[in-house]
């Protein structure tokens, strides 16, 4: 099985056993391993990635030679497997539009003050570090209004159609129940960090199986939560219901649903979907 992915592939015989590595690609621009982070085993045994050695530019000269037509075609932006169409024309295609508000949170939320809360665990701080904050219209106000909470992403910034504010707005929170956008004003706004994540048990994987973490037990990691993030220095807690990311410095718009990956210095040894 070929997979043109910018990443590479190796084994290692530990205890007289093979174990597949998933590596990152020598491109780190183009390193796409963050897109296989759910392969098993038995999938990458069988993956091989041809040019994962080599950098973008060498890939479109060696397509030159050739006489290859795409060899100076600008590299794809959209969703490679529905043709020649941006994510959010796409989704106005496919869902209806339904008109809700925008509310603007001001950065003093009550959420962010610093609380007296005495903490007893390790586990208790990271269930706390990695809460989610729950919004209610009632602690903004309305900016504006849009068509559909489920067009935008935690951490967007163009669309919106608000103006005036000394500050770019971003995109903070999205309540598609309620059909509610909650934003903040620039890109250090404090609703836009969190320094923890969580993944339940049933979401997470390990590519390196042999490396699963027992409950009790830490690991030291880079990890990364969207393709093209440098990787960031974190730690994995195991606890009984699941796994917490604990990132040394917080990151901007951690998201539920998308992957966080997990790295032992440039092999993906595991994944999962943030809760």
């Amino acid at each position: 099985m070929f997979l043109y992915h910018y990443c590479k592939k190796d084994e290692i015989e530990i205890q007289g056993k093979l174990y597949q590595r998933l590596l990152a690609g020598n491109d780190n621009n183009k390193d796409q391993s963050y897109f296989l982070c759910q392969v098993n085993q038995a999938q990458l045994s069988k993956a091989l990635f041809p040019i994962g050695h080599l950098e973008k530019h060498e890939v479109r000269e060696i397509a030159r030679k050739a006489g290859f037509v795409t060899a100076d075609k600008k590299d794809s932006q959209g969703l490679c497997f529905i043709g020649k169409v941006k994510l959010p024309e796409f989704l106005q295609q496919q869902l209806k539009p339904k008109e809700g508000v925008i509310v603007e949170i001001p950065d003093d939320h009550k959420s962010y003050q610093i609380q007296d809360i005495v903490l007893h665990s390790i586990e208790e701080e990271l269930i706390y570090k990695s809460r989610k904050i729950a919004y209610s219209q009632s602690d903004g106000k309305i900016v504006g209004k849009h068509q559909g909470a489920h067009y935008f992403t935690k951490g967007q910034r163009k669309g919106l159609g608000v103006g005036g504010t000394t500050q770019p707005l971003y995109i903070i929170d999205t309540d598609v129940n309620d059909n509610i956008i909650y934003v903040g004003r620039g890109n250090r706004h404090p609703g836009l960090f969190k320094p923890t994540l969580f993944v339940v048990n049933k979401e997470l994987h390990w590519v390196r199986e042999d490396l699963r973490l027992k409950t009790g037990n830490h690991m030291k990691v880079m990890a990364r939560i969207r393709y093209r993030q440098p990787l960031q220095k974190a730690q994995i807690f195991k606890v009984d219901n699941g796994l917490y990311v604990s990132f040394e410095k917080e990151q901007s718009a951690i998201t539920e649903g998308q992957f966080v990956a997990w790295y032992l210095h440039n092999e993906l040894v595991g994944s999962g979907v943030i809760a």
